[in-house]
């Protein structure tokens, strides 16, 4: 189940650059950033509330806050760059070093996470990383 919603993620990730790249047109990026993200926002509680799973915040553990506190704040700060950059640069070339972070994130998985280092996910990255600058150079 995980791979179709990765799948579905990675279609919507592709139609936000689209979006947004024409959205951004004569628009202050720190502005457009900040109401995309209100409207993820509103989406995400939603969501939430459709569900009933509003009751579960009193489980969440100190330490789930502190890093769910720290990846939204890591996401504001991409995204601000990410805004910036698709309004200044081509979303064929913005979008593939922006994926650079998969690299990024396998590293930091096997650094930081204990994950398994394979022949076949150093390839990968490479390969990943070659794509990249391949498409974006």
């Amino acid at each position: 189940m995980w791979l179709i919603f990765a799948l579905l993620a990675a279609v919507f990730a592709a139609f936000t650059a689209i979006l947004a790249k024409i959205g951004i047109e004569n628009v202050n990026s720190n502005l457009a950033t900040a109401i995309r993200t209100a409207v993820v926002l509103i989406v995400a509680w939603g969501l939430v509330f459709l569900t009933g799973k509003q009751t579960e915040i009193t489980d969440i553990s100190r330490k789930s806050w502190l890093f769910l506190a720290l990846s939204g704040i890591t996401t504001g700060i991409s995204w601000l760059f990410y805004y910036k950059a698709l309004q200044t640069g081509e979303v064929s070339k913005v979008v593939p070093i922006d994926k650079l972070s998969l690299v990024i994130t396998m590293v930091l998985a096997f650094v930081l996470l204990g994950e398994t280092v394979d022949l076949k996910a150093i390839i990968g990255g490479v390969l990943i990383t070659a794509g990249i600058i391949i498409l974006a150079f």
